[in-house]
């Protein structure tokens, strides 16, 4: 259908046309709408990011925030004589405290306070145990109780902190070579010293240990004896018997401190 007038007006009005070429140019308020619009997607991208990231900040603010509320919330106890504090639980794996004592030793007649411990223990896990072998809740704990303990695979964890300025690695991994050469002695009637030396075998005599220095030994699943020193892992060993010894040192009949035991045995009452 032919154009009217007012057809070729209208698009004569829409299109720019340059005197001296006479050809089209592009129509001035379209490119211009086009920059805006431009402008306005990467403000609407730029704010997008900036909104993300802000919120990543914010996100891990509170984040911090939160883990550092949680962890002063946690109540510790205090071993009474080197004044050393025990968080109640771990954050790592929730375990929980069920003793805090001491690790004395006689040297020159003196008692010396070597290092401070807690003893954590996987609660749930401890409650089924007790429930399973026992059916009724003794009048105190007994022997049986402490045994079951002993030999289970149940997930514990010692957390030994350094009293005596003076240890060295060396001394550390001698007295533990005691130790669990009496424990294992005890549980078998005979030695292994190929078996006591290989809990501190790898932790090197250059490592520093001073007072508050952490020693952390784990019986894991699977009979396995962890021990860390500062945070490092120097050993991981899987032995039914190692085990069972390393937790005798502290709930067997000759114990490291004996109101230490008392208390696990106070705990284990507690599950009935």
């Amino acid at each position: 259908m032919p154009s009217t007038m007012e057809n070729v007006t209208s698009k004569t009005e829409a299109i720019e046309i340059d005197p001296k070429t006479g050809l089209a140019l592009n129509n001035k308020s379209s490119v211009d709408d086009e920059k805006k619009s431009e402008t306005k997607k990467e403000n609407i991208i730029s704010d997008g990011a900036k909104t993300e990231e802000e919120k990543k900040e914010k996100d891990d603010q509170e984040s911090n925030g939160a883990a550092a509320i949680k962890e002063e919330e946690i109540p510790v106890e205090t071993e009474p004589k080197t004044g050393v504090s025990f968080p109640v639980k771990l954050l790592e794996d929730g375990k929980l405290l069920k003793a805090v004592g001491l690790r004395k030793k006689s040297m020159l007649g003196m008692g010396l306070k070597i290092y401070a411990f807690g003893i954590y223990a996987d609660t749930e896990k401890l409650k089924e145990l007790m429930l399973s072998k026992i059916g009724k809740a003794p009048s105190k704990p007994t022997k049986e109780m402490y045994q079951m303990v002993i030999d289970s695979d149940l997930g514990m964890m010692v957390r030994l902190v350094i009293a005596f300025s003076g240890l060295s690695m060396n001394m550390v991994r001698k007295n533990f070579d005691e130790g669990l050469g009496a424990a294992i002695k005890k549980l078998t009637g005979g030695k292994n010293e190929e078996l006591t030396k290989k809990i501190m075998g790898e932790a090197s005599d250059d490592i520093k240990l001073t007072s508050g220095s952490v020693i952390e030994i784990s019986r894991l699943p699977g009979y396995v004896l962890q021990t860390k020193v500062m945070g490092e892992i120097v050993s991981k060993v899987e032995s039914e018997l190692l085990c069972r010894a390393y937790i005798y040192m502290y709930l067997g009949e000759d114990p490291f401190d004996k109101e230490a035991k008392e208390k696990f045995g106070a705990s284990m009452l507690s599950m009935f």
